[in-house]
């Protein structure tokens, strides 16, 4: 799934912060100048309005990456940020609140501008922007996005703009609509996106470039891998770099077990009997193809299991409704392709089932998909349960799985059902 995709369903499904338990990093141009932090929205210098806003976007307090990257972000002079962190930390919401902050009602033009890598993403901070600064009625939001038609000669009079590099630089030096010296706060959103999508980087350089040196710049990145830190010292020399240390999925935490059947008729059985024996609050199933899935959706609906199926032909929109009617429990089944197999965080889900191995093009083990869907369950500290329901002749992949991450898959009767309930107990 492209980048941009990934960010854009998590963006749509976190409505409210993930829990983490990672530590936040702090690296700064000056060891000894004394960082601040908080601990609840007030001590921020917030008016009343954007508090009320904050409160009702359902952040009851600050996420561990907001409660060091808000009060840099909001320090007078202004300070140069990046910020890394995954979706559903809060990142949006804190240089939104920086936005709304720095924008004054009282100047009718431009003074905050955010770039992001595609149209939907853009749509979707300003349905954040309009959600947190409900209450600041002056402040204006416009979008330099495709489809937004300014004629040449208007005069923007919204003091936050949002938009994609290519439809903002058209702005700038084409329509001249947007003047750049103007802009105090320049924000520059999923920079890993930037980069690995052709021409946005250069386009994003070319309008920093036009701003003006007082301008306060913040970047924010779900990776701080060599790209983005290269991108990001051309953007910004000698920022403060606020890093939540990136979770790493491993397999301690999560019980393996395999079961061999004969053929996919078998198998369906066999996961009968699976979920028959076990209290399972949420289950994700994973196929490896969307035939497959289709077959397994179609076989567990008409057994009247409440089912939900996630597949690459959805559009993001879609995908996101169905992850969002499963985090709420609408259904209790999520039937998956690859699609879903990394980035996406439901907290209820402990039981994750492989129908079937993940196999590259050679037919070998896909060792990171496998790992990434039996992460699923094990999310957060939890502790996870994984099957796999395999055919006889894919037994080899699954010893191949053992030897390549040092662990142990027991392998399960599928119709021994006191031994699966002994499990399940």
């Amino acid at each position: 799934v492209p980048l941009a995709e990934l960010s854009l369903m998590n963006k749509l499904i976190h409505t409210s912060l993930v829990e983490s338990q990672q530590h936040v990093e702090i690296l700064q141009r000056d060891p000894s100048s004394p960082l601040f932090s908080i601990k609840t929205f007030e001590e921020l210098p917030l008016k009343k309005e954007l508090l009320k806003g904050v409160y009702m976007m359902g952040f009851n307090r600050p996420s561990k990456i907001q409660e060091q990257a808000l009060p840099l972000m909001l320090a007078y002079p202004p300070q140069n940020l990046i910020a890394q962190s995954q979706s559903g930390t809060g990142k949006t919401a804190a240089f939104v609140l920086a936005m709304l902050s720095r924008a004054s009602a009282n100047e009718k033009y431009p003074q905050c501008l955010c770039l992001a890598p595609t149209y939907e993403l853009a749509l979707q901070i300003g349905q954040v922007v309009r959600t947190i600064g409900k209450f600041c009625t002056d402040i204006k939001v416009n979008y330099a996005v495709r489809g937004n038609r300014v004629l040449k000669g208007t005069v923007l009079e919204e003091q936050i703009i949002i938009g994609t590099p290519g439809t903002t630089l058209d702005w700038c030096f084409k329509q001249r609509i947007l003047d750049l010296t103007k802009i105090s706060l320049f924000v520059l959103d999923e920079a890993d996106i930037m980069i690995d999508t052709q021409g946005l980087s250069c386009q994003s350089i070319r309008i920093h470039r036009a701003l003006p040196k007082s301008c306060q710049v913040l970047l924010f990145s779900a990776t701080y891998k060599e790209p983005v830190r290269a991108f990001a010292e051309r953007i910004i020399p000698d920022p403060i770099v606020i890093k939540l240390r990136e979770e790493e999925l491993t397999l301690g935490n999560i019980r393996q077990y395999f079961m061999v059947c004969h053929s996919s008729d078998e198998q369906y059985k066999a996961l009968c009997n699976l979920y028959g024996s076990f209290t399972i609050g949420q289950v994700m199933i994973f196929c490896q193809t969307r035939r497959l899935a289709d077959w397994l959706s179609g076989k567990m609906s008409r057994d009247g299991h409440q089912v939900a199926i996630l597949t690459a032909e959805l559009t993001v929109v879609q995908r996101a409704s169905v992850i969002q009617r499963f985090r709420e429990g609408k259904e209790k089944v999520l039937i998956a392709t690859n699609v879903c197999a990394r980035g996406i965080d439901v907290q209820q889900v402990t039981t994750v089932v492989n129908f079937g191995l993940p196999v590259d093009q050679d037919g070998e083990p896909d060792y990171e998909t496998y790992l990434h869907r039996i992460g699923r369950a094990g999310r957060f500290g939890h502790r996870g349960i994984a099957f796999s329901v395999v055919e006889r002749d894919t037994v080899e992949l699954v010893h191949k799985i053992e030897e390549y991450f040092q662990t142990t898959i027991k392998q399960l009767d599928p119709y021994d059902m006191d031994e699966l309930e002994k499990l399940a107990a």
